[in-house]
């Protein structure tokens, strides 16, 4: 579980919401580029965490979509899992 938790999609898009968090602690007001970050922050959480449940979909050997980044290393990943 440690290896989805600390890799680096999700710990880049947390580190992203953090740095988001602090800005909203100055005293400038919420314009709409603070609004299109907010959104490009939820973005890349979602792909962050889809990513995770892809790959440990593939390390178990369920089915996952073609459009995933791991979709050609799933056959890797479960011999991987096999193994270990």
């Amino acid at each position: 579980m440690r290896k989805y938790l600390f890799g680096t999609g999700l710990v880049t898009a947390v580190m992203g919401g953090v740095s988001l968090l602090r800005g909203l602690r100055s005293e400038e007001t919420f314009t709409w580029r603070t609004a299109l970050a907010w959104l490009s922050w939820g973005i890349t959480l979602a792909l962050a965490i889809g990513a995770i449940v892809d790959t440990r979909r593939a390390a178990r050997g369920n089915l996952i979509a073609t459009d995933s980044p791991v979709a050609g290393d799933s056959q890797q990943l479960l011999k991987k899992r096999l193994r270990g």
